[in-house]
């Protein structure tokens, strides 16, 4: 709320200012969606990157071999990316679906109407579709996984998401190649909410 305001008042070349002004205009976003669009914005936008870059590292630095692996063949990376997203990735579920007909599934009964919330990381370890599901494998090849959504509903920030993560880990494993832990990895703690995981901190050396 205080940036909206601050951004009413000294309006700049950003995309807050740029919402503003739309919903200022009164028929596009009011007040509510306004709020709701930059809330969607920052946990989309950036949360999940981040929580994705520090979770990812994390993984690495639990699978020393995936990780000198990594290393030794930047050209790896994209992969990798795609892996720790299936295998950790920082959604934890995708949004509420309804029900268009009665149904079982495993041996649940589903009633037309019923809501139904998919667990996207449980979907990708789906032994059906995965080998090895449990293990961490960046050289996996792979046709699809669920951490960025499906369908309609998939995330809009894909493109953006894959450079981000595959600039940052190239960067981490070029420059920081003796990354490690700097504290016992119980202390490393993680932050979780009903739609998203990530690390609370990540104290590393290098």
């Amino acid at each position: 709320m205080q940036l909206v305001a601050d951004k009413r008042q000294h309006p700049a070349d950003d995309l807050i200012s740029q919402l503003v002004a739309i919903e200022e205009e009164g028929d596009r976003l009011d007040e509510a969606e306004l709020i709701s669009m930059i809330s969607l914005l920052i946990f989309a936008g950036h949360e999940t990157t981040s929580n994705l870059i520090a979770t990812g590292t994390l993984m690495l630095l639990d699978h020393p071999e995936q990780l000198n692996m990594a290393k030794a063949d930047l050209s790896l990376v994209p992969a990798a990316v795609e892996e720790l997203l299936r295998f950790n990735g920082p959604a934890t579920i995708a949004g509420p679906r309804f029900a268009t007909e009665d149904i079982e599934l495993a041996g649940q009964q589903i009633k037309k109407g019923d809501m139904v919330i998919p667990i996207l990381k449980s979907t990708n370890r789906d032994e059906i579709q995965f080998t090895d599901p449990e293990e961490l494998d960046i050289t996996r090849t792979m046709k699809r996984h669920l951490a960025f959504g499906h369908g309609i509903h998939m995330c809009l920030g894909v493109p953006l998401a894959r450079v981000e993560g595959d600039v940052a880990f190239s960067t981490l494993l070029r420059r920081m190649p003796n990354l490690r832990l700097s504290v016992p990895r119980e202390n490393v703690n993680w932050h979780f909410t009903l739609s998203s995981q990530g690390l609370i901190s990540l104290p590393v050396a290098f």
